[in-house]
Order: structure tokens, then sequence, then C-alpha cells
């Protein structure tokens, strides 16, 4: 029998129960309670809502109650108009305050020496661009060579199809109507003469299509003429593109040489000079210290150099400046004459006061054949670089740089004016005197000497000659590029530069490796040395030692007394030894023996008592050239 139906509960469904309704008389004591309270002025307090089932119940936000409203106090007032004094009494004491200078006069405003930096550094960027858009002229020159040579391929090819076409069109004209078409020639009489007929009609169809064909080449080959043409088109304006974007700097450049003020260029000639040794020395501070004079003498009389096109022409100068004379009474052009106090001064065109303040800047830098700075130079490349500061594009070598500008007789000889020598070989910034600044491959540097006795000179602000001038007569000194001195047929001194063993700068010397540093031919000789080891063995050259000062030969005397030579005597307080590791160090390995074949065309040499069965036999030890 089943068991009887069970009604499930409220309380086991979780139903609600149910609400007891009021009664009459509940509600009637309800609702006088409510209307007690509000005689008496207290809120009704709301009834709370319950939920829709399946709600959340949210927050209810307050909105908050408004800020009140906050009035600006009088400080605020007179705080502004203390700023706005702030702010206004200097400008209207600038303007209202009388000019202390004539107009005209040498004032920088500043710090002349940051001044000097600043401009130094837009200077030496301005010039890096000038190079780079020269570099980038020269391979677009090479594109427009190309695609005219390209384009004259073309036109030749073009040449010929047009000669096959009209030959073949000639020979077309002249035939017979039988020729052109032999199948007109077929006679149903004479079955035997088909075969041949028929021959000569297919030989007439190939003729035919050979003219097709040349003149779809000719159409072909005066389309690549197009083509080339257009190539050269965008090429040569690529090309004129570039070589206007390079006038423009150049015209950039002369203006800030122009803006620099004498003050600062007071300052320029001394930024970045090198010590020199002894007398070097001596003559290269003699000379920076006579051209700043003149540059401060100039602007104690308010004397503002002009440009080199004012100056140009001796019979229109700009006020104030008359023509400057020679010996003979002769104007002198691309100078001019000023008063200084009570006497006559020449005055130089600012762009050669440019270039001049950036020559004697670089006095005492190395010499590096090749080298157009900014850290070193040969003697071509100095003059290049300065002028460039300047505004001026001159070519690199002396030879080229007497061949581009305006000759000047010795008589008229003016600071700023290149020095020509030695057949073409040798060229120097005229200083005055008989002070020449250049970079010599004689003393390793850049330093102030003697005018040559063959001397000519050549002034680069005049305008550029119609046809560049003759050659210079051979040079029969003997010596080479920028004073270089023949080479000797045994061994030399290792002296160098006016210095002395261990006390060499190393401002002087150029880097080889991290920590190591050489003569800098000595050291552009082991760059190509260590180029070529790598290729060879495919790791670097390894180097333990090079230049030694004074102090670290001492030092290494102390700790290897029975290898490292007597202080004051080691080639290595030249800069001009290396100690080398990584097999080099043990005579008979491939890496040794490499170097004793192929180290002699780089200018090293493992010195006889040096090599094995000598005096004293280190095969680490190498030097540049043959050495006392």
């Amino acid at each position: 029998m089943p068991a009887p139906r069970r009604t499930a509960s409220p309380r086991t469904t979780g139903a609600p129960a149910p609400r007891r309704r009021l009664t009459a008389r509940e509600t009637e004591a309800l609702q006088a309670l409510l209307a007690a309270r509000a005689a008496a002025g207290a809120p009704a307090r709301p009834r709370p809502t319950r939920p829709a089932p399946g709600r959340t119940r949210t927050a209810t936000r307050r909105r908050p109650a408004p800020r009140p409203t906050r009035t600006r106090g009088p400080w605020r007032a007179r705080l502004l108009v203390v700023g706005l004094a702030t702010l206004l009494v200097p400008v209207l004491t600038v303007l209202l305050a009388p000019a202390t200078s004539a107009p005209g006069a040498a004032t920088v405003p500043g710090d002349p020496t940051g001044l000097a930096l600043a401009a130094r550094g837009t200077l030496l960027q301005d010039a890096d661009t000038y190079r780079r858009l020269q570099t980038e002229i020269a391979a677009r020159r090479t594109v427009v060579e190309q695609a005219r040579a390209a384009e004259e391929g073309a036109r030749a090819a073009v040449a010929a199809e047009q000669a096959t076409v009209g030959g073949a069109a000639a020979d077309l004209y002249r035939a017979s109507a039988l020729t052109r078409m032999p199948v007109l020639g077929l006679d149903a009489t004479a079955p035997a003469g088909t075969a041949d007929v028929l021959y000569r009609q297919a030989l007439a169809d190939r003729a035919a299509g050979d003219r097709e064909a040349a003149v779809a080449r000719a159409e072909r080959a005066e389309a690549a003429v197009r083509t080339a043409a257009a190539r050269v088109a965008a090429a040569q304006a690529a090309v004129d593109s570039a070589t206007a974007q390079a006038r423009s700097l150049l015209g950039g450049i002369r203006a800030t040489a122009g803006d620099l003020g004498l003050d600062v260029s007071v300052q320029l000639a001394a930024l970045g000079t090198v010590p020199a040794a002894g007398e070097q020395q001596a003559r290269n501070a003699a000379a920076l210290q006579r051209w700043q004079g003149y540059l401060t003498e100039l602007a104690t009389a308010g004397i503002e150099p002009p440009s080199a096109a004012e100056l140009a022409d001796p019979a229109v100068l700009p006020e104030g400046f008359s023509p400057a004379l020679d010996a003979a009474g002769q104007a002198v052009p691309g100078v001019a004459w000023a008063v200084a106090g009570n006497r006559p001064v020449t005055v130089l065109p600012a762009e050669t006061v440019a270039a001049v303040s950036s020559a004697l800047a670089q006095a005492g830098r190395p010499y590096v054949a090749g080298a157009a700075g900014p850290d070193t130079y040969d003697c071509g490349g100095l003059v290049a670089a300065s002028y460039l500061l300047g505004g001026y594009a001159l070519p690199a070598t002396a030879a080229e740089q007497w061949a581009a500008a305006t000759v000047v007789p010795a008589s008229q000889l003016q600071v700023g004016d290149l020095v020509v020598s030695d057949g073409g070989l040798d060229v120097g910034v005229y200083l005055g005197g008989d002070d020449v600044l250049g970079a010599s491959a004689a003393s390793y540097q850049v330093g102030v000497r003697s005018v040559p006795a063959d001397a000519r000179a050549v002034r680069v602000t005049l305008p550029a000659p119609a046809e560049p001038n003759a050659p210079l007569p051979a040079s029969t000194s003997g010596r080479g590029a920028c004073g270089a001195v023949p080479a000797p047929a045994g061994p030399v001194s290792p002296a160098w530069g006016g210095w002395s063993n261990g006390r060499i700068p190393t401002a002087a010397l150029c880097p080889v490796a991290r920590g190591h540093a050489l003569r800098c031919d000595a050291a552009a000789g082991y760059a190509g040395l260590a180029q070529a080891y790598q290729a060879a063995f495919g790791t670097p050259l390894c180097i333990t030692d090079s230049y030694r000062s004074m102090s670290a030969q001492v030092d290494a005397f102390r700790r290897k007394p029975a290898l490292a030579a007597v202080p004051g005597t080691s080639n290595h307080g030249w800069a001009l030894a290396v100690d080398l590791c990584g097999g080099v160090n043990v005579a008979g390995t491939p890496q040794w023996t490499w170097m004793t074949q192929h180290a002699g065309a780089f200018g090293f040499v493992n010195p006889d008592w040096a090599r094995p069965g000598g005096e004293k036999p280190e095969p680490w030890h190498w030097e540049y050239g043959h050495l006392t």
C-alpha cells in the first residue's frame, strides 16, 4: 500500500509566511500616531521598500553640497602686479637705456669663450654636412655619367636598327612585284615550277618577317632612348639639387663667419691647441698672441671686418675704409685700411679672420698624410679645413689650391694668403712677418715655421681666376709632400717633434687600440698591419704595450729590470714601438712567421737585437722603421 503523500510546509519550500492583516482598530491607532508625529514637526519615516525578487539593492548616493565660492583676496592682485613689473622692468630698461657703443662696434654679449665653442660647433657641423653633400654630388655625377653612357648606347642601337629598316625598305621599294610576291608567278600550265615559286615565296615571307622584327627592335630602342634620357634628366636634377644645397650651406657658413664678432674670434683661435715642444711651442704661442692682439686692436677701435665681397674692389669700399697700398703705392685688392687710434691698420675680410682663427686653433695637432681634420691634418687638409670654416671650399692638395685661387705678388702678401712651395707639394697659411702655419711631415705636427725661399702666394677670398693657374716649376729640394724628408739609407734617430723621450703628450699621438697610442704615421701603419693580420688569422692583432711615458718606463724597469730598457732610452718612449702577443710573441709560430714576412710592408720590423739569436731576443717587440 503506497505511503500517504505529504505536502511541503512553507518552511520546507522556503516560501514566505503569510502576512497578518491589521485589524480596523490597529489601523486606526497607526494613523493617529502618524498624524501626531506630523503635528509635532518630526519627519515621517519613509516606509522601506523591498526590492523585487532577483534584484540587488543599490545604495543611494547623496549629491555633495555645493562648495562655497572663494573670493580672491587682495594679495592675489598685488602678486600679479609684482610679476608684471618683474617682467617689464628689464625690457623697459634695455629699450630706454642710451647706447653705450658706436654703430659698427664689435661687441659680443655673454661669455666669448662659450660663444666661441658654440660657433665652432656650428661651423664644424655645417662643414661636415657640406663634405657629405660633396660626396653625394660625386656619387650622383657618377650616376649621371652611367645614365648618359646608357643613353648613348640606346641611341646607337636606334641608329643601327633604323639603318636596317631603311635598307630593307629601300630594297623592297626597288623590287618588282614578283620579287615581293613570288606566288603571283604560279602557272597552272607549268606545274613543274610550282615548288620553286613556293620556295621563293617562303624566302620573301621570311624577309618580310625580318623587316617587321627590325621595325619592332627600332621602336623598342627608341623607347629605351626615352627611358635613358629620363634617367639622365633625373640624375642631373639630383646633382643640381645637391649642388644648390651645398652652395646655400656654404653661403650660410660665410654668414656665420661674418657674424662671429672679434671677441669670439679671439677665443676661437685658442680653442683646441695642443702643446708643442721647446722652441716650437714658443713660436706657436707668439703667433697666437700676435693674432689675438690684432683682433683686440680692431675691436677696441670699433672696427668690424667687412665681408670679402665688400673688400674685393679697392675702388668701392664700405664707408670708413680706404684702399690698402703696397710699398709701390699700388692698391691691394681683398683688404682695406682703417684708422685705429692714430695709425692705419689693415683690415682683413671676416671670412679670412674666421679661417686664420680656425687654423691657429689646430696648432700642435698631429700630421697624418691625407687627413683634413678634425684631429689630424696634412698641409693641404689643414688649409682646406680652415677655409671651409670661413665659407670657402678648396681642393685637398697644395697643387690644386695653387691652381684654384688668385695669384698675388710677394709685395702684396697679406695675412691669410696661402703660401705654396716645393713646386706645389707644400702649403701653409701666412701669418705675417716670416711666419707660416702649416702641417709638416718633417715635424709630424701643425706648427709655425718660416716662409720658404721659393714661396708663391694666392688669395682665396678674391674671385677665382677664369683659367687655372699654371703649375709651379718642379721642386728640386728632394722633399716629399708637406715637407717630408727623404727616407735615409740606414737607421735613423727616433727623436721627433722636439720632444724628450717619454714626455710626449697623448694629444700629439694617435690611438691604435684601447689604452695604446703611437706617433700618427706609425699608427696609420699599425692600422693597416692589424687589418691584414685579421684577414689572415681571423682574430685581432694582440697588443700589450705601445707608447710609454717616463713614469711608465720607470715602473716597467722596476718590475722587469732584465727585460725593460733603462728609462729614457726605450723606443716605446718615442711612441714608435709596440709589444705584441697572441702568438707573435713566440718565435717560430705561424703568427710570428707571418709578421716577419708582411710587417715590413707596413713599416714595422723586429730589430736585429730582438730577433732569435740576437743580443736580447724579444720576438714580441716591433718598431716602426729602422731606429737607432
